[in-house]
């Protein structure tokens, strides 16, 4: 079988192991299934391949276990469902007595263990019917061929919220957490040395134990029987708040400022095109999307016209500029060229729809946001008055409050926190009273706000030498830390690991004497190490970035990044709004 979908990091390994686990498990040859799906795995598919990958496994229908169906009595039906009492539930009514059963058998794989209780119940109601019952150990979705997800967004509310009233809520999510890491080191087949960062909240140091504990309980009980003992891997855990700033600047790399400005859901894009409505996924198995995602927005608007007189150059179809009715121009006299130009339409629709937010208000924010961040002007000046800096946007009626919560964090962050009377003058003047909380509840998540914070700032790498765009000098702070952590580099005291024993870290890619040099880049990406990166509440597309980006300059070391979930300033900032309100407001999404 073709492989499906890119064949790219994270989702085809996933796509593998689910292919190995589940369809060659229950293959029998010109035999028919009906699959079930739960929310979480409807999207775990989703994620790593598409209805021709699951009709070549024999899968004719893809259900919703949740949903009413009708029996298909002569087919066998594959369930793969995550181990909660909901999915369970629907799966015991489908087959609730030998006259009622709604298929001929059942094939089921859970996506992580499935606790006792629950496996007993559907030994008492209905082993008979049952053909598997197996646990596969992925529960995780692959969002990119180096970024995963918890697909769990209302972790941030549990383990930021100061409500004590909490705790039990925050203590399973903490355990569910940690089952579903220990599935993405499995999935890779790595037992990483794990550290925290340990300061200023305990969260990390938390689920970093709880997820040493169940690296160890997994490896011991694999299916081979065997302990397996550490791999040349770490697995560094985070809170949020370690890097604020990150979070609310606007960012002008394609991908991070396309979801930042634009309404992009579930990486759906909508455009207008020759007077027409369509819809566009954002997606790897796009090349050009692959390739300009990381790049900034000035070398995307000069390289997709580039990229259409190369298409167009063996008719001289298009001259001169290239603008968006030229190339729907192009399409109709060229159909063959059409699925190539199609793409190029998308992104450059993309970037012009970015362009024309960032001309009406942004290019000013900019320039006041890098200074405030950086504490530095663009030529390196120090900023003397940062209050200085910030008031003209406070001041400009063209900005809406949004911007203007994201330019006086930044002012706080800045200063390392200030006085509760400053404070309460910076909300009066914006008239922000209902979204004051957007501002101080970012204290939950260690950052200072009120009073000012004692300790210094952390020192920042030197980046003055690289070249930049004056309008994005900031860098993520988490490339630091994972160039810092591949080079090790890293303060064990600020990065404890839990382990006592830790493997020897060879993510430089330094070889011993012993070890034959690596043949090339992909034999050393298979045989390498990998640096596994968590951060607790939420990544931004930046940070993302920064995992492709330290990944392309240390080849021997694969940089994985992942979180609860990926969050957009808005999004945080309306999160951040809603930790001080109480537990009945937020739902819960996860099935305890």
């Amino acid at each position: 079988m073709a492989p499906p979908v890119a064949e790219r990091g994270l989702k085809s390994v996933v796509w593998q192991k689910i292919k190995a686990t589940v369809f060659d498990d229950c293959r029998k040859e010109g035999e028919w299934k009906i699959m079930l799906l739960d929310e979480f795995t409807t999207k775990l598919l989703a994620s790593c391949c598409k209805m021709s990958d699951l009709l070549e496994e024999g899968i004719t229908v893809v259900e919703n276990i949740h949903k009413n169906r009708e029996p298909v009595r002569q087919m066998k039906a594959l369930y793969f469902i995550t181990p909660t009492s909901k999915s369970v539930d629907c799966f015991l009514r489908d087959f609730g007595s030998k006259s009622e059963n709604k298929y001929k058998t059942a094939y089921i794989y859970f996506t992580d263990f499935c606790p006792d209780n629950l496996f007993n119940k559907i030994k008492a109601s209905c082993s008979k019917s049952i053909r598997r019952c197996k646990e596969i150990n992925i529960s995780f979705i692959p969002h990119e061929s180096q970024v995963y997800t918890l697909d769990v967004p209302d972790a941030f509310y549990y383990c930021y919220s100061p409500d004590p009233g909490n705790a039990k809520g925050k203590d399973a999510i903490m355990e569910a957490m940690a089952d579903q890491i220990v599935t993405v080191c499995a999935t890779l087949d790595e037992n990483p040395g794990v550290r925290y960062k340990s300061k200023p909240l305990d969260n990390a140091s938390k689920l970093a134990q709880l997820v040493e504990k169940k690296l160890e309980e997994y490896y011991k009980i694999d299916e081979k029987s065997l302990i397996k003992g550490k791999t040349h891997s770490q697995l560094l855990i985070i809170d949020r708040g370690f890097d604020p700033v990150s979070t609310v600047l606007h960012e002008l790399t394609f991908q991070a400022m396309a979801y930042d400005l634009l309404p992009i859901e579930n990486d759906t894009y909508k455009y207008k095109t020759d007077g027409k409505e369509k819809e566009a996924i954002l997606e790897e198995e796009d090349d050009l999307w692959v390739r300009i995602r990381h790049r900034h927005i000035a070398v995307v608007l000069e390289e997709i016209p580039k990229l259409m007189k190369e298409i167009s150059s063996t008719k001289k179809a298009t001259e001169g500029k290239t603008s968006l009715s030229a190339l729907t121009q192009l399409m109709k006299k060229m159909p063959h060229f059409r699925k190539q130009i199609t793409k190029q339409v998308v992104h450059l629709n993309l970037a012009e729809d970015c362009m024309n937010k960032f001309k009406l208000n942004i290019e000013k924010l900019c320039k006041t946001e890098q200074d405030l961040a950086l504490g530095t002007d663009a030529e390196g000046q120090k900023v003397k008055d940062s209050m200085r800096v910030l008031l003209p946007v406070l001041l400009n009626k063209n900005h809406d409050n949004c911007d203007k919560i994201r330019a006086i964090l930044l002012y706080i962050f800045s200063i390392n926190g200030t006085t509760e009377e400053n404070l309460d003058r910076l909300i009066q003047n914006v008239k922000i009273e209902n979204e004051s909380d957007m501002i101080r509840n970012w204290s939950y998540l260690g950052v200072p706000i009120v009073p000012q914070s004692q300790q210094g700032k952390p020192l920042r790498k030197d980046r003055s030498a690289e070249e930049t765009f004056q309008l994005s000098r900031w860098t993520p702070f988490i490339k630091d830390i994972m160039e810092d952590a591949i080079d090790n580099r890293l303060d064990s005291k600020e990065w404890p690991y839990c382990s006592q024993y830790p493997a020897v870290w060879n993510g430089s890619g330094a070889v011993s004497a012993r070890q034959k040099p690596r043949a090339n880049y992909l034999e050393d990406r298979r045989n390498g190490s990998k640096l596994i990166v968590f951060v607790i509440g939420g990544i931004t597309y930046s940070e993302m970035r920064c995992a492709y980006e330290v990944s392309q300059a240390h080849k021997s070391c694969e940089v994985i990044i992942g979180s609860t979930h990926i969050l957009t300033p808005k999004k945080l900032l309306d999160d951040i709004k809603m930790l001080n309100k109480p537990k009945d407001k937020i739902s819960f999404i996860k099935d305890e």
